[in-house]
């Protein structure tokens, strides 16, 4: 491989971790591991679901995550107000200002500058929220700012092919040694697999392949096996 390129959330690092303390302090502390997880799904589902809307400019970035937080607790029983929808996204928004790299993506971005790799970012999302995020992972520290790019700035975001070819003109890619990194099947692996590129799909949360002939060319079910696989991409 040539060029890496990956997502940000939950693919550098764990935004479980974030979402679950926000529903700790506003929802409730009583719920178990194995509840928040499915929550946590269902609440990416929505905002997917109405992301591209987002995008088009007929909803705002708040209506986008009230909407999914609200939707994802109505499927748990749990009635949220808008007001305590709103206060919900500001938890969530301050904790991920505490985000972390996973040390294994840590050690993955140390050892593709040793084999100089060109490293790239495409994520999904707002421009300035997205790039807090950049910035709190430190990932200029690998990755120069001119390779990362948010879909809130490009003006397409994943799936679409326009937000992949986009990036392939400006950083003049061989399509045959283009790897990209994601933890969404439909917005990076189906995205990426559509323009000729390799996959990593990076499911840490247990979802199901979904029935169709597109296949990721690894898949990661924890973060640390990622470096076992990475010792392929050398050449």
């Amino acid at each position: 491989m040539q060029t890496i390129i990956f997502d940000v959330d939950d693919t550098l690092y764990d935004q479980l971790q974030s979402f679950r303390n926000a529903v700790y302090q506003q929802l409730s502390t009583s719920f178990t591991e194995s509840e928040i997880g499915p929550l946590y799904k269902a609440s990416r589902e929505y905002s997917d679901e109405v992301f591209e809307q987002y995008m088009s400019g007929e909803i705002t970035v708040l209506e986008l995550q009230t909407y999914r937080i609200t939707k994802a607790c109505a499927d748990f029983g749990i009635k949220l107000s808008y007001e305590q929808a709103v206060r919900f996204q500001e938890v969530y928004l301050a904790e991920q200002r505490n985000i972390q790299l996973l040390e294994p993506m840590r050690q993955l971005l140390d050892q593709l500058c040793e084999q100089d790799k060109q490293l790239a970012v495409l994520t999904n999302g707002e421009l300035n929220h997205q790039m807090m995020k950049v910035k709190q992972l430190q990932l200029t520290n690998w990755i120069p700012a001119e390779h990362i790019f948010v879909s809130g700035d490009v003006g397409h975001s994943k799936p679409s092919i326009e937000v992949f070819e986009h990036i392939e003109r400006k950083l003049h890619l061989n399509k045959q040694k283009t790897l990209y990194i994601g933890d969404s099947f439909e917005n990076d692996i189906f995205g990426a697999k559509r323009v000729g590129w390799k996959t990593v799909w990076m499911n840490h949360r247990k979802r199901k392949i979904p029935q169709q002939d597109i296949k990721p060319d690894y898949i990661v079910e924890r973060p640390d096996d990622i470096l076992a696989i990475a010792s392929e991409w050398k050449n």
